[in-house]
């Protein structure tokens, strides 16, 4: 289908986004690479009447570490960060997200904060920022905001954003040794949305105990979700097999899928059980690399 009609409206900094959006209203829409809500509009599941361009705004595209944090810029590419060095070497959950999403052609426009700031539940990004614990960086009419990520998607495409904010920057703890993760989803066929995905970030300490876990889940729900009962399961304790396999069995308990063109409900819940105990694995072996 064909978009319904739109104006368009270019911004070459942050304020002259936030002023435009300001004055244009709620029927307003930033765009960054476009695949997030392109596709929306074409299926008329968005009709805004504006769309604000910000993909051309300068200083908005990075990776780097200061301090005890890594700090990606919102217009960062998928492709930038599947290429970045500092990525591959010390963060591989993003490059197990990254091959798993879209295409070459999507990955090289699509942005990080685009994909976030979407609010879509079946978008792989947003269960990474819940095993990474994230943390969403703005700025609005009323100045530059921090949001946790567990206080950050509100609903079915909602998000704690206003209109007028934009999203700026996405930031994690860096990455510590003994740390690591990983990321998997199911999909129909290459570049599909996720039948099922799971990602898991964990800390051990010097005996093998885990000190911090994130248990992210990817369209099993209405909204990206943590699975915080596992995570109490093994935080605190050396993962064992038997931990693994409880927390497989969680996971595919409280998440709450739909059955759909790819899958029945029980079939997504066997996916997630399986896929949580390959992930906690994954992560494991990279935590003791």
């Amino acid at each position: 289908m064909i978009p319904a009609n739109f104006t368009y409206h270019k911004a070459s900094s942050v304020k002259e986004a936030i002023a435009k959006a300001e004055e244009l209203g709620e029927e307003a829409k930033f765009m960054s690479g476009g695949h997030s809500l392109l596709p929306m509009m074409k299926l008329r599941f968005a009709t805004p009447e504006h769309i604000i361009d910000i993909s051309k705004i300068d200083g908005l595209s990075y990776i780097k570490e200061e301090g005890d944090v890594l700090k990606i810029g919102a217009l960062t590419t998928q492709t930038e960060m599947e290429y970045s060095e500092l990525m591959r070497e010390k963060y591989p959950i993003f490059s197990d997200a990254i091959k798993l999403t879209a295409d070459p052609s999507v990955r090289n426009v699509g942005t990080l904060g685009g994909n976030i700031a979407h609010g879509d539940a079946a978008n792989d990004q947003p269960a990474l920022m819940f095993a990474m614990r994230a943390t969403i960086i703005a700025e609005g009419i009323d100045g530059t905001k921090e949001i946790p990520i567990d206080e950050f998607f509100h609903g079915f495409y909602m998000t704690a954003l206003e209109p007028t904010d934009v999203l700026v920057e996405i930031q994690v703890p860096k990455a510590k040794k003994g740390s690591g993760g990983a990321y998997h989803k199911v999909e129909r066929k290459v570049g599909d949305y996720a039948t099922a995905g799971v990602a898991v970030y964990l800390e051990l300490d010097d005996a093998g105990v885990c000190q911090e876990i994130g248990i992210g889940l990817t369209n099993v729900s209405a909204v990206p979700m943590r699975v915080d009962r596992a995570e109490d399961l093994l935080r605190g304790q050396k993962i064992t097999e038997d931990l693994i396999e409880q927390a497989g069995v969680i996971a595919s308990e409280d998440c709450e899928p739909g059955s759909d063109l790819r899958g029945s409900e029980a079939y997504k819940r066997s996916l997630v059980n399986t896929i949580t105990k390959r992930m906690l694995n994954k992560a494991l072996e990279r935590a003791n690399h």
